[in-house]
């Protein structure tokens, strides 16, 4: 039993699902461990694999010619014409995210295998470990050498080992090949897989040092024959032609020939290992409880013990997914061909709820793989802008495979050309970033005047009021009652709008640009409000709001923008809680729950946070991995929930804008006591908090010297912060 949190998790059953093999990835290459002392598999996957589709040239539509008759339609109350404003294609998704192959590891068990077998994945290393008897199997993706390593002590008698590219849904036409041979360490083996009708490839390459024993070519890879230990390193990359394999393999060997085992996994835990500990929630679970397996753990789902493993293993995967690119809608894993949604990067709302925690939970790794996706788009994104909108600056698309940032991926129901929010959306976890750290980052202020420019020029028509109109607009992925998916003044494009100008203008002082951004975003018009007292999703008249909805867009001036909160916009506050209140949860998608958590917890409303974690948490979406699902009962393999649940355990608990500190807005009853330790807030401060019925205790460690305001169930008062200089504040009663 543990008196602290654990930070691991366990079964005591091999996986029969891909879906409930254990995790473990660098950011760029990923495998999902099996474990089974016989016929052990591990899927290989990286973030690079998808598959071609057919979009490698696609664009975004060429409309910019006719979006004044289109602004001039809707304005005269047409409310369906933007059904007709595309090019006449059909929908055109994204190339499909894959998985590479899996590593067969088929063994003849000896007489006496020995007891007790258990299978289990360290979070703090992102080791996997499976044992029987001596039998031993370790498997990690190295963050120093990116490399997959499996390390198998006492492996049996004999141990077959094969690449398969052979996984469910895996294309007929694929040309594939494989090869062995001998070297003087063990072996290596390579799989090629030639996608039908294309140039590209997928190729990986294994190579196998093997301690005592035989080794010997078998029929579909190598055959090892008492060998004490076997030491495994796996590459694959995604390429036009041939690879040269030989060169590749060159470089394993290499690494070999100068590592053991140890030396591997203590390179990648310097980078892992310190990421993962910077913060750390001690819910004070019983010690029982903390010592439960996945499985039986997911069954107490009332149970604190269930919430800090699912809060450590969330920031686990979410680093274990970060790299060459933030998680993709399956993080940075699949066991199927056929990945729902084509595993995309999903920005118009998955992926900014994955990465939710990355500023606050020390996760800077994770604001990297997502800032390098940005940019490297950022080319596309002006193409966007001119042919759709006909403007400067920069539009971004609601779905990515990675290689292309064109927003061709679009229908009639799925107006997703016409978000204009996208941009201001997706740079704002960088912005938040910039602020944790005390400083900014000149790509991000660059980047944030090249939205300002788009709205400059796309900000050009006006009401009776005077006010400047979003038309078309667009609220992901919801339809107005009234009216078409392709509205006007869209709540979130508001809110995108007067964030991304006043930013800009911010990150730009003293100049020309800022003083015409700023004051461009003040004749934007004001948020609305209905009859019900909701804040409306479409702030035009003749559109009506559509309540059952799994997406949130409207309330993004709640979360995770400052522009409507308790304290200084109260009545607006007010509004965006009777509209989270009439939300209905639509087709239970995790997403949509956690972004209703998160909402509230803004708003202060700890019941409704506590209700949409038990939506969660009793509807079935994890599987034993502690990966997640998109729909109740395990369905769809999704890593919304498991990412995005950190983040709203921490809004819970601690909030922070560059300039306000709020203590314990809104702990559900399964936080009644705990410790929150090496959190980030948005002022340049660290901060631990422990709390409990008798009362609070928070130590911040600023890195600014600086005045805030501190927020708690007692009112507000000035704190006056010193750089280098611990503050203790102690709370009464919460």
């Amino acid at each position: 039993m543990s008196a602290s949190p654990v930070h691991a998790t366990w079964e005591p059953e091999p996986a029969t699902r891909w879906e409930d093999a254990f995790l473990t990835g660098n950011g760029h290459h990923g495998a999902l461990v099996f474990g089974d002392p016989n016929a052990d598999r591990v899927i290989v996957t990286h973030h690079t694999l998808v598959r071609p589709n057919g979009t490698e040239d696609a664009r975004a539509p060429q409309l910019a010619a006719e979006l004044p008759a289109l602004q001039e339609r809707l304005l005269a109350g047409d409310l369906t014409a933007a059904e007709g404003f595309t090019d006449g294609r059909g929908l055109q998704w994204v190339k499909p995210f894959h998985p590479a192959f899996q590593i067969r590891l088929t063994r003849r068990k000896a007489d006496d295998d020995g007891p007790g077998y258990r299978r289990s994945v360290d979070f703090t290393t992102g080791v996997t470990d499976a044992t029987r008897g001596d039998w031993r199997s370790r498997v990690f993706v190295s963050r120093a050498d990116d490399v997959i390593v499996q390390y198998v002590t006492a492996p049996g008698p004999v141990l077959d080992v094969a690449l398969d590219h052979r996984l469910p849904g895996a294309p007929a036409g694929l040309g594939v090949g494989h090869g062995a041979l001998l070297t003087p360490e063990g072996a290596q083996l390579t799989l090629r897989a030639r996608y039908p009708d294309s140039d590209l490839a997928v190729t990986g390459v294994t190579v196998a040092a093997v301690t005592g024993g035989s080794t010997r070519l078998g029929p579909q890879g190598v055959r090892i024959e008492n060998a004490d230990a076997v030491l495994l390193l796996t590459r694959v990359r995604r390429h036009p032609g041939e690879l040269d394999t030989t060169a590749e393999s060159r470089v394993l060997r290499d690494l070999l020939a100068d590592s053991t085992y140890t030396d591997l996994l203590d390179r990648h835990l310097t980078a892992h290992r310190t990421a993962y500990r910077r913060v750390t929630l001690d819910l004070c679970a019983d010690p029982a409880e903390r010592s439960l397996s996945g499985a039986e753990l997911l069954a107490r789902t009332d149970s604190p013990a269930l919430l800090e493993r699912l809060f450590a293993a969330g920031r686990y995967h979410l680093l274990s997914a970060s790299g060459l690119f933030p998680p993709r809608l399956t993080g940075l894993w699949t066991g199927d061909w056929d990945t729902a949604w084509s595993g995309a990067f999903t920005y118009d709302a998955n992926l900014n709820l994955q990465t939710a925690s990355a500023a606050a939970a020390a996760l800077p790794e994770v604001t990297a793989a997502h800032a390098r996706l940005v940019h490297r788009q950022l080319p596309d994104w002006r193409d966007n802008a001119r042919a759709v909108f006909g403007t400067r600056g920069v539009v971004a698309p609601a779905h990515s495979d990675g290689e292309s940032g064109h927003a061709y991926h679009f229908s009639r129901a799925y107006p997703l050309h016409l978000w204009t929010a996208g941009a201001d959306w997706l740079l704002k976890p960088l912005v938040d970033h910039d602020d944790t750290r005390g400083h900014r980052d000149p790509r991000t202020a660059a980047a944030l005047a090249e939205t300002a420019r788009f709205y400059e020029d796309f900000l050009t028509r006006t009401d009776a009021d005077g006010h400047l109109v979003v038309v078309p607009s667009y609220s992901p992925e919801n339809r107005p009652a009234g009216g078409s998916w392709g509205a006007i003044n869209a709540a979130m494009d508001l809110s995108a709008a007067r964030h991304a100008l006043r930013t800009a203008a911010d990150h730009h002082p003293d100049t020309e640009d800022a003083e015409r951004w700023r004051a461009l975003a003040d004749r934007l018009p004001p948020h609305r409000i209905n009859a019900d007292g909701a804040l409306t999703e479409w702030a035009w008249p003749g559109l009506g709001d559509t309540y059952d909805h799994r997406h949130l867009s409207h309330l993004y001036g709640v979360w995770p923008l400052d522009e409507i909160n308790p304290y200084d916009t109260p009545g607006l506050a007010a509004a965006a809680h009777r509209a989270l209140e009439l939300r209905g949860a639509e087709n239970d998608s995790a997403h949509g729950h956690l972004h209703h958590a998160l909402i509230a917890a803004r708003l202060r409303d700890a019941e409704r946070v506590a209700g949409a974690l038990s939506n969660v948490l009793g509807g079935d979406f994890f599987h034993v991995s502690l990966m997640s699902a998109h729909y109740p009962r395990r369905a769809v393999y999704n890593a919304d929930a498991a990412h995005t649940l950190p983040a709203v355990l921490i809004e819970a608990l601690v909030q922070s804008t560059p300039d306000r500190l709020v203590l314990l807005p809104a702990p559900p009853p399964a936080l009644a006591a705990g410790r929150l330790t090496g959190v980030r807030t948005r002022f340049a401060a660290e901060l631990d908090l422990a709390w409990g019925p008798d009362g609070a205790r928070a130590v911040l460690r600023p890195h600014r010297t600086r005045r805030i305001e501190l927020r708690t169930s007692s009112g507000a008062q000035p704190l006056d912060l010193v750089a280098g200089e611990d503050h203790v504040l102690t709370l009464g009663t919460w």
